[in-house]
């Protein structure tokens, strides 16, 4: 198709067989893997897009650094020069971080590239300043590969959803914390073990705390919240908590009551008894059914669950990080963005007409189940079940197991309000026969 016509005007694009110019900020695991793919799949990019595409240049912070197979003449330390060559048309950025990438993208839109971004941090944190830059430039902004890379979520949720109204999304959207969570399960290893596995086959990063602290998560949830619900959510609008503090024990406890856990990012619609309706996203560990899909997730795997009002549940399930998925991600959008070049047209674009109000966490109704190390005597229970009785909370089951002087005590709760239940597991830590609250692990609705 287009190795063969001269270029054909078609729209307000550049017309089919026009060369697309590409600048790649950024030659870490993801930008050396969308190059090769690029360079290998040249014949079936062009046939996609409807002209060739052409890597310009590529941005890095050191040119000496070895580079098999990167023609030392493509190589820049000055991205912005970069990008304003008139011969580059979109942007690729896998740089990471957010301030100095944030500078990059912000330039190139301004300048009228298009860009694509696997930068969910950036992403989470400035959306509203990026969607706007690309809308005055009228050029395409991409981020497919920022929530859980060839997982099409995105997508899915800016275009094949857009005409249902979404109720929750749920998922399991970082492969670190997965692995080490079921490594947990599956072998009875302790946190640190799990996590030193995870270091040693390079699923955490030497610093694990985006990943273990739950921040991942939450810049993708907020991600998440944004689309399904058409209104702004960022990053410092998600309650976020981690899994360092998950034992060994809890994975036990749980198992035997039928659950996983599983460090999950949820965003609902809340609706108050008067009809308005408000938005929640968080980012924390939880009790999974067994018999719920998001809980035969294992190892690194990412899945996302979503509820819809016409379509009903949907799940999408795959590998949500690594070079070659993430590439996949990217090379998608970049295939996205160059056709609208060539053709015309831009793909489309973030929609927050909803201006939903952001729910606080104490608002969002949610069940414990609560692990406490209490002194094994008679009426014990009676004082523990009058503080869940004096806050209006209902208990769903208690198991206990005798220790000797002391019992552990496991209770799980009816639905509550977060702040309500809060407000009870800091009484419970107050009584003279509470030694000890061992752990808080909230179970999925």
């Amino acid at each position: 198709m287009a190795n063969n016509q001269a270029a054909t005007t078609y729209g307000h694009g550049k017309g089919i067989g026009a060369t697309v110019g590409i600048a790649l900020l950024g030659m870490g695991t993801v930008g050396a893997e969308v190059f090769r793919l690029i360079n290998e799949n040249a014949n079936d990019f062009e046939q996609r897009i409807g002209g060739p595409v052409a890597v310009r240049g590529i941005a890095v912070s050191d040119t000496s650094k070895e580079r098999p197979g990167v023609p030392a003449e493509l190589l820049t330390t000055d991205a912005h020069a970069l990008i304003n060559r008139d011969d580059v048309d979109v942007v690729v950025e896998v740089i990471g971080g957010i301030d100095y990438p944030r500078e990059l993208v912000l330039a190139a839109l301004r300048a009228g590239k298009s860009v694509v971004t696997a930068n969910k941090a950036l992403v989470a944190a400035h959306a509203d300043e990026l969607a706007a830059a690309a809308n005055a430039a009228g050029v395409d902004l991409f981020f497919e590969a920022a929530v859980a890379a060839a997982i099409p979520v995105v997508g899915m949720l800016r275009r094949s959803l857009a005409g249902d109204k979404i109720q929750r999304i749920s998922g399991i959207v970082n492969g670190t914390t997965n692995f080490i969570l079921d490594a947990m399960e599956t072998t009875g290893a302790s946190y640190e073990d799990a996590l030193a596995e995870a270091t040693r086959l390079g699923y955490a990063e030497a610093d694990p705390t985006a990943d273990v602290e739950g921040h991942d998560a939450a810049s993708k949830a907020a991600i998440l919240a944004s689309l399904g619900f058409y209104t702004r959510v960022t990053f410092d609008d998600v309650h976020c908590e981690g899994i360092s503090k998950i034992t060994a024990e809890d994975i036990e406890a749980a198992d035997r009551a039928g659950y996983s856990i599983k460090l999950l990012a949820i965003c609902e619609r809340l609706t108050a008894a008067d009809g308005t309706e408000s938005v929640n996203a968080r980012v924390h560990p939880t009790l999974v059914p067994k018999d719920h899909p998001l809980a035969s997730v294992n190892k690194s795997y990412n899945a996302i669950f979503v509820e819809a009002e016409a379509a009903g549940s949907l799940m999408f399930y795959g590998n949500g990080a690594g070079g070659n998925p993430t590439a996949s991600a990217v090379l998608g959008d970049l295939v996205g963005a160059s056709r609208n070049k060539v053709h015309g047209g831009r793909a489309p674009e973030d929609n927050t007409y909803a201006h939903l109000p952001i729910a606080s966490f104490g608002e969002v109704e949610t069940r414990y189940h609560i692990d406490m190390e209490v002194a094994d005597r008679t009426g014990v229970l009676a004082a523990i079940s009058n503080v869940f009785a004096e806050f209006g909370v209902s208990l769903r089951t208690v198991r206990q197991e005798d220790r000797g002087e002391t019992a552990r005590l496991i209770v799980v709760t009816h639905a509550a309000r977060e702040s309500v239940l809060a407000d009870i597991v800091e009484h419970l830590s107050g009584l003279d026969d509470v030694h000890a609250v061992n752990s808080v692990i909230r179970l999925d609705n």
